[in-house]
């Protein structure tokens, strides 16, 4: 069986680690781009090909199998000394080792200098796979010691036949406006099945007109639902990890810190998906008004679109959604305080958008 056949497109990822599968390739490999594109579940059929036992490995039972992966918020130097300790053993059954390293761009400065040693210099039996959503927190000198396997956001198409087999009841315009909602990610894919993703994105469509809709627009109370709907994601991750540690022989701190990292994790994914479907709603009002109807994201709220760009709404939105996206960055790269960001961020917009506020 095609060892990558469970991860959907991303022909040259597939390619990449084919060729490496059958010539031999690097003794290190960094699969990299945005969540929710297969490169986890390419990782481990990766190892699970490189090691000869697939199934052992997807249930990370493998004795060959090292897996990494930070339990609080980054991955610090003593957790790459235990793996370097490691590295320097045998393997156990075969010819190999592999060491996966989930979350890779996760790793502190120290810790990544302590990897690049090994990255030189690796013992011959050793295959070292790295995974990271980013490419810009790690060093140049990583960078240039893995080879690179590029991940992409997935077509459409894809993700409506995702659709089409995980909730098959659904309606062909259902999974048109699910499909085009989840940008090209499973994981947006998966939580938009929540029974409560819909009340979310009615929320945060209703945020992002009230903008320009409502003469006593409060910024603060916009972010709050932006807010709300990060720290509800957060406490649902939160109580998911919290099982899976119950079932594990933890010490304490470890358990805390994994917990908490899952809480933090899923409240960052969620807010910066809501601001990509504010940046989406306002390029919406752009591509309407445009007569591009075919091309809107909230193909379901084609009436709300029409009736606000007659009102004027679609002057100041490329400036909009260009705001967004820059928040969006922001708050990717850096350690802003979420609440007086996306109140600053409101703020912004009520000027970009106040042409199209009733007098």
């Amino acid at each position: 069986m095609e060892p990558f056949a469970s991860v959907p497109e991303q022909p040259e990822a597939k390619r990449l680690l084919t060729a490496a599968l059958t010539d031999g390739g690097a003794h290190a490999h960094l699969l990299h781009g945005p969540p929710g594109v297969g490169k986890r579940t390419a990782a481990f059929a990766f190892a699970g090909a490189l090691l000869g036992d697939a199934r052992r490995v997807e249930l990370r039972s493998h004795p060959d199998l090292y897996l990494l992966e930070p339990l609080g918020e980054m991955i610090r130097i003593d957790d790459i000394r235990a793996l370097r300790h490691d590295l320097h053993m045998r393997p156990f059954e075969g010819d190999r080792r592999v060491y996966l390293v989930l979350d890779a761009d996760r790793m502190n400065e120290d810790a990544a200098d302590a990897l690049l040693k090994d990255l030189e210099e690796p013992p011959s039996y050793a295959v070292i796979v790295l995974v990271a959503a980013e490419l810009g927190p790690l060093p140049p000198t990583i960078l240039s010691r893995c080879q690179l396997v590029p991940f992409r956001r997935l077509s459409e198409k894809a993700v409506r036949g995702w659709f089409a087999t995980q909730a098959p009841e659904l309606g062909e315009d259902e999974v048109r406006v699910l499909a085009r909602a989840s940008g090209g990610r499973l994981d947006r894919a998966r939580r938009l099945l929540d029974p409560d993703a819909s009340a979310r994105r009615d929320a945060l469509i209703a945020a992002a007109r009230s903008v320009y809709l409502e003469p006593g627009f409060d910024p603060g109370v916009a972010a709050g639902v932006l807010l709300a709907a990060a720290a509800e994601r957060g406490e649902e991750a939160r109580a998911r990890e919290q099982a899976i540690v119950d079932t594990l022989d933890l010490p304490a701190r470890d358990a805390e810190q994994r917990v908490r990292r899952a809480f933090r994790g899923g409240e960052r994914d969620e807010l910066l998906a809501g601001l990509e479907g504010l940046e989406a709603w306002y390029r919406d009002l752009v591509v309407v008004g445009a007569g591009a109807e075919d091309a809107a994201v909230h193909a379901d709220r084609l009436d709300d679109l029409r009736e606000d760009t007659a009102s004027g709404a679609a002057e100041g939105a490329v400036g909009a959604a260009a705001t967004v996206r820059e928040m969006w960055r922001a708050l990717e790269e850096f350690n802003l305080n979420p609440s007086l960001a996306l109140e600053a961020l409101f703020v912004r917009l009520r000027r970009e958008l106040r042409a199209a506020v009733p007098a």
